[in-house]
């Protein structure tokens, strides 16, 4: 099939509204490329710090692992926290929209003749644009709560966006101390895991970025290179942190 074809076949009507269908509530991209970002630099910031204060790799595994799972939960935590709160604040406007036409229906009425017309809509096509959408009452509601309140029809499911921000910070923020693992059981490394750990971090930095450049209108080698410099800049700070507070560490740790 050609490219033309292809085109022409995301373009039918069912296409179309499945495409739409999908695109209200059930994309957790944002969710998981956040918590892939957030775990690497968390993580790996845990690593450099460990690593500039001059400590073995031993307390590099724990405080990594220790640090990953409680700043992952936590960030699942907050994000499952705002979308139920978003949720319920949607539920809210939806039930003062109802009581509002209920009660005061010519207002309402009006409510939605004053949106299509800003909207460019004028004399009887705006008369059968506010008749058709204030003839049913969940349509009516619906209009108002996208075009008032500009809230989504089918908002994203708050477990499901804690999960795939969760899973994702779980997934990649366990890259940078791959290298501390294998060097604990097979000496993989000889003691001297930093390097390689940061190597594998910055290909995980880059990935992400390239990645999530497919989404948006930039360029996949920007986008790696623009999630590196944050990670390394983040990487940076820690190390130099960590070797700072280097003398104020007792011998043998």
């Amino acid at each position: 099939m050609s490219h033309h074809d292809d085109h022409e076949a995301e373009h039918t009507p069912e296409a179309i509204r499945n495409r739409l269908d999908q695109m209200t509530g059930g994309d957790y991209l944002k969710d998981s490329i956040l918590g892939a970002i957030d775990g690497a630099v968390t993580t790996f910031a845990v690593v450099s710090s460990v690593a500039g204060a001059g400590l073995s790799s031993s307390l590099v595994i724990v405080l990594g692992v220790a640090n990953m799972l409680a700043d992952g939960f936590s960030m699942a935590a907050g994000n499952f926290s705002g979308t139920r709160a978003e949720n319920q604040s949607a539920k809210k406007y939806r039930r003062e929209e109802e009581e509002e036409i209920e009660s005061h229906p010519e207002g309402e009425r009006e409510e939605i003749r004053q949106i299509f017309l800003s909207k460019g809509f004028e004399g009887e096509t705006l008369e059968k644009v506010v008749q058709t959408i204030t003839s049913d009452k969940k349509r009516w509601v619906d209009t108002m709560i996208q075009e008032e309140h500009g809230l989504p029809l089918n908002p994203p499911s708050a477990m499901k966006s804690a999960l795939a921000t969760f899973a994702a910070f779980l997934l990649i923020g366990t890259i940078p101390l791959i290298a501390y693992f294998l060097d604990a059981a097979f000496d993989t490394f000889s003691g001297s895991a930093f390097p390689a750990a940061c190597t594998l971090t910055a290909a995980a930095f880059f990935a992400i970025g390239a990645f999530k450049s497919r989404f948006t209108d930039q360029h996949w080698f920007s986008g790696g290179l623009e999630t590196l410099a944050i990670g390394t800049f983040a990487a940076v700070m820690a190390y130099l942190i960590g070797y700072l507070l280097r003398p104020l560490i007792p011998d043998g740790i």
